[in-house]
């Protein structure tokens, strides 16, 4: 906190390596795995988990989550940082003194050699866009003035209900993703998803954008055969408020 500015910082920040629920079949709700929570003071936490297995639907060898938020005395700034590894997660927010909000990046997240029923995905992230996309308030003059945001955030996940700017009510929804190859027969690509037969869908890289607040979500899926359910992997959340 500034000598000059009485006013408390709360950090907030969260990460989890995996979690879901299953309904066919059976009905189980599997604990979320790695997770860590940052406390409003600040500080530093992390959580692992390895050697992973569900039944014979879900398996990974290790998960890991870390959080941490403190203040940068040099340029009087409170830093939130929460990563998952390896399917990468990772939101930082840099909150300067009396901002109305910080600037939060996904700079860093990344998928490593991510293989959707048993082929290579080649995945293209959309840095530039968002390179100018740091607050809320950033995102929704980008959303007013049309041009590629509008695109990507106006109907996310293609089902037709468009949202225009007069109806935009505090919250985008959006993908990081600009581009995904994949060469598996019968695997179709959907804006950032991908239909996969007799498995379901599989969302990549969805950005939720609130005020003062965003959720990155690397991997998202929906079964959709004789097994149903839905789950999240590498999943973070950042950033704090002044107070009062």
């Amino acid at each position: 906190m500034s000598p000059k500015d009485a006013r408390t910082f709360h950090f907030h920040a969260c990460a989890h390596a995996f979690s879901a629920n299953f309904t066919r079949p059976f009905h189980h709700q599997i604990d979320i795995q790695a997770q860590s929570a940052l406390p409003v003071v600040g500080g530093h936490g992390h959580a692992r988990v390895e050697t992973f297995e569900f039944r014979d639907f879900i398996h990974f060898k290790k998960g890991y989550s870390h959080v941490s938020g403190g203040h940068q005395v040099d340029d009087d700034t409170h830093n939130t940082l929460a990563t998952v590894d390896r399917l990468v997660s990772r939101l930082y927010s840099k909150h300067p003194a009396g901002a109305r909000e910080g600037n939060i990046t996904w700079v860093g997240s990344k998928f490593e050699n991510l293989r959707i029923a048993g082929c290579e995905v080649h995945i293209e992230l959309n840095h530039a866009l968002f390179h100018e996309l740091l607050t809320y308030e950033a995102a929704g003059s980008a959303f007013k003035k049309g041009g590629d945001f509008r695109k990507i955030a106006e109907d996310p996940l293609g089902t037709g209900d468009v949202v225009k700017p007069a109806d935009v009510d505090g919250v985008f929804l959006c993908s990081i993703v600009k581009n995904i190859k994949v060469d598996c027969p019968g695997v179709k690509v959907d804006r950032h998803s991908l239909h996969v037969p007799g498995f379901g869908k599989v969302f990549l890289g969805e950005l939720l954008i609130k005020p003062s607040e965003k959720t990155l979500t690397m991997l998202r899926f929906e079964l959709g055969s004789t097994t149903s359910g839905g789950g999240t992997g590498a999943g973070t959340k950042t950033n704090g408020s002044h107070y009062p």
